[in-house]
C-alpha cells in the first residue's frame, strides 16, 4: 500500500472501542465520526446542539444502520460544560481509546468566550486542553489509546504571543484563528513529550485537513456586524469552498489516519499531500518552525493550566 493513498479501507476493526469526537455533528467532525463508527467504534458525538446532534446521528445509521453512537453536550466555550461533559463520561465510561479534538471557530469576530478568553484561544486552543485534561484518566486506564488535536495549514501564519494571548493589544479575525491552530498543534507536541517523560502509553498526535469544504469558512464570517470585509469574506469562502477545496470527507482522513493507523508514533502530524497541503491523501506532514519552540511550548501549558484549572494526573 502507497504511503499517499492511504483512506478509510485501511482503517482497522475498531468494535470494542470508545471514541469521542468534538464537533461530531457537521463537516470534518461527522465525517470523523461516521468512518469510526462505520469500522465498529462506539462515538460519542460531543456537540453543542443536541438537535444538530441527533440529525447527524441519522446521517449515520443511514449508511451504518448498527453504528454505535451517544450524544453528550459538550460547549468548548465554556469551562463548565467541559467539567459536565467529563463527569457524565466518566459516569458512562471505564475506557476512552481515541480522543478527537476537532470542533472550532474560524474566522469569529472579537469577542470572549464564557469565561472571558478570546473566542478563537478560548474555544479552540483551552477548550480542548480542558476537554483532555478532564478525560485524562479513562485515556491513560486504556492501551493503545490516542489524543488527536485537529489543527491547521493556518498555523504557519500563527504566533504564540505570550503576553497577548486574549488578543487584547492586536486583533484580527485570521490571525486569531492561525494563533489558536497554532496553539493546538503546540499543545499536540507538548503532550507527547510529557507522556514519553512519564513513560505513558498513551500516544498524543495531530492533523490537518488541508483546504476542505465545510461550513466552518463561511461561519464565522457571518457572525458579527454584516460590514463590508465579512460581505467579501462570505463570498471569497463560498467561492475558494466550490473551487479549490476538497470534500470533507477527504478532509477527515489525516484525522482518521492519526487515530487509528498502526504505524502512527507520537508527536506525528498528518495532512494531505498535494499543492503544499492543500488537498490529497494523508501523509506526515511537516510541522512550522514556531510549533518546535520546546521553552514556549512549557509556558503555553502552564498559562492554560492557570486559565483553565484543568489538572492533568
Amino acid at each position: 500500500m502507497a504511503q499517499a493513498r492511504w483512506d478509510t479501507r485501511d482503517m482497522p476493526d475498531l468494535g470494542g472501542k470508545v471514541a469521542v469526537v468534538s464537533g461530531a455533528n457537521s463537516g470534518l467532525g461527522l465525517q470523523t465520526g461516521s468512518a469510526l463508527a462505520a469500522r465498529g467504534a462506539h462515538v460519542v458525538m460531543a456537540c453543542r446542539d443536541g438537535g444538530k446532534a441527533g440529525t447527524a446521528m441519522a446521517q449515520i445509521r443511514a449508511q451504518t444502520p448498527k453504528a454505535g453512537l451517544e450524544y453528550m453536550p459538550l460547549n468548548l466555550a465554556s469551562l463548565a460544560s467541559v467539567k459536565r461533559f467529563g463527569e457524565a463520561f466518566a459516569g458512562r465510561h471505564k475506557r476512552l481509546d481515541i480522543l478527537c479534538n476537532n470542533a472550532g471557530v474560524m474566522f469569529a469576530p472579537q469577542g470572549t468566550t464564557e469565561d472571558g478568553f478570546e473566542t478563537h484561544f478560548g474555544t479552540n486552543h483551552l477548550g480542548h486542553f480542558a476537554l483532555t485534561g478532564a478525560l485524562m484518566a479513562p485515556l491513560l486506564a486504556t492501551p493503545g489509546a490516542r489524543v488527536v488535536t485537529v489543527a491547521s495549514e493556518f498555523a504557519r501564519l500563527g504566533a504564540i504571543r505570550l503576553d497577548d494571548l486574549n488578543g487584547e493589544k492586536r486583533f484580527s479575525r485570521m490571525g486569531a484563528y492561525a494563533n489558536a491552530k497554532l496553539a493546538n498543534l503546540v499543545f499536540a507536541l507538548e503532550l507527547q513529550r510529557r507522556l514519553e517523560a512519564k513513560g505513558a502509553g498513551l500516544i498524543s498526535a495531530a492533523a490537518h485537513p488541508g483546504y476542505s469544504a465545510t461550513n466552518l469558512q463561511a461561519a464565522g464570517v457571518r457572525l458579527g456586524e454584516p460590514d463590508a470585509l465579512a460581505r467579501f469574506g462570505d463570498w471569497s469562502m463560498r467561492g475558494l469552498n466550490r473551487v479549490v477545496a476538497q470534500s470533507a470527507a477527504m478532509g477527515a482522513l489525516p484525522t482518521l489516519r492519526a487515530a487509528t493507523a498502526p504505524d502512527v508514533k507520537g508527536g506525528d502530524y498528518y495532512g494531505p499531500e498535494l499543492f503544499f497541503g492543500l488537498r490529497g491523501y494523508p501523509v506526515r506532514a511537516g510541522r512550522p518552525p514556531q510549533a518546535r519552540n520546546l521553552r514556549v511550548a512549557k509556558r503555553l501549558w502552564e498559562i492554560s493550566e492557570q486559565m483553565t484549572g484543568a489538572a492533568f494526573p
